[in-house]
């Protein structure tokens, strides 16, 4: 009995041994099907917009047609569509959420920017035709809102993102903290001033969700003051959607440990020492109770028409997709045409000729 103990034993360890190997094994396979199926997906779609543009010119309906299927196509590299997989619902759990995940993208990381840069010129299509019906009086339009705690990767999504955009038709905005002038005012003041024209995209890099979770965290209001702000701005962010503007709420979700990472970086490299500030630590000291007050935020400010989506941000490539999929399918979805021309064309050509 004593004996054959430690070969039981041994032999267990064994057993234990070849199924992780096993398991490692059914992994590494998952992960090459999964590669094989985004290149697959992501040859066609290339294919696919190469020849969007032959044709006539001026059959715009179906160039348009070609475009949104192009556009699906390239959705099709997803095995879930982020925006059903990331939108927040209630009882969700912000402290849920893995920051170093990339849930429903089967690719590999080069696979992942192949996709942004594919994606970030169909998002220039779709931009310059929200711009043109801007100009004729269309009144849509698109906000983006980008939250996450200090170094999760904001400022990389709006240069990758939108690297191939026209800038006009695209205005940027960082909220810091309130200047003297801004304090005069409403809160949503200086928020107002910053909002999209028709036929523009603005993107918010940090919002005036600040002036709801720093009061909480810090105290610098009374709580019946700030809380009264998930109504106010819910009720701001109806507005918005009523009239045309398509309200897109983005928070990044970057671990804690990821988020060391890139301060000592940004300690480290002298280029990136102007990213650094005392007050990052400070932030960082109480990360239990950021997490607690944008859990709230999302419980209280998540409407079917302005959604919040929690996207995981370590993986600064997958948050980057994720962006670009949200933004594309968004523009997409507004089914806007060309605008027609507003004269006699031939009647123009003959004032041309006459010249």
């Amino acid at each position: 009995m004593t004996d054959t103990a430690p070969h039981a034993a041994e032999g267990g360890k064994q057993r234990n041994h070849d199924h992780k190997g096993h398991d490692k094994d059914k992994d590494k396979a998952k992960d090459k099907d999964g590669a094989k199926q985004v290149g697959k997906a992501l040859r066609k779609a290339e294919h696919h917009i190469e020849n969007l543009d032959k044709g006539p010119d001026d059959d715009i309906e179906r160039r348009l047609e070609r475009a949104d299927a192009s556009s699906k196509l390239l959705s099709s590299v997803w095995d879930e569509s982020p925006s059903e997989l990331l939108q927040f619902h209630p009882g969700d759990q912000l402290t849920d959420v893995d920051g170093g995940s990339t849930p429903g993208f089967p690719g590999n990381k080069a696979q992942g920017e192949r996709f942004i840069a594919i994606s970030s010129g169909e998002i220039a299509r779709y931009q310059q035709l929200l711009y043109a019906n801007g100009t004729k009086g269309s009144p849509r339009r698109m906000l983006i809102v980008l939250q996450g705690m200090d170094a999760s990767g904001k400022g990389g999504i709006v240069r990758h993102v939108f690297s191939q955009t026209d800038p006009m038709g695209i205005h940027y905005h960082g909220f810091g903290a309130p200047t003297k002038e801004e304090q005069a005012h409403d809160y949503l003041w200086r928020v107002r001033r910053e909002l999209p024209k028709p036929g523009w995209i603005s993107l918010f890099d940090r919002s005036h969700y600040e002036d709801i979770v720093m009061p909480h965290i810090y105290g610098t209001f009374p709580e019946d003051v700030w809380r009264a702000r998930y109504d106010q701005v819910n009720e701001f962010e109806h507005e918005l959607v009523d009239s045309g503007c398509t309200v897109i709420k983005i928070f990044l979700v970057i671990t804690k440990d990821k988020q060391k990472e890139h301060f000592l970086t940004r300690l480290s490299d002298p280029t990136k020492h102007w990213k650094f500030d005392v007050s990052d630590l400070d932030a960082r000291a109480r990360w239990d109770d950021y997490m607690a007050a944008w859990q709230e935020v999302f419980e209280k400010t998540s409407a079917p028409e302005a959604p919040w989506y929690l996207v995981p941000a370590d993986n600064r490539w997958y948050s980057r997709a994720v962006v670009s999929e949200l933004l594309r399918t968004s523009l997409r979805d507004m089914g806007l045409s060309w605008p027609p021309l507003n004269c006699d064309a031939d009647a123009m050509r003959r004032r041309l000729d006459e010249e």
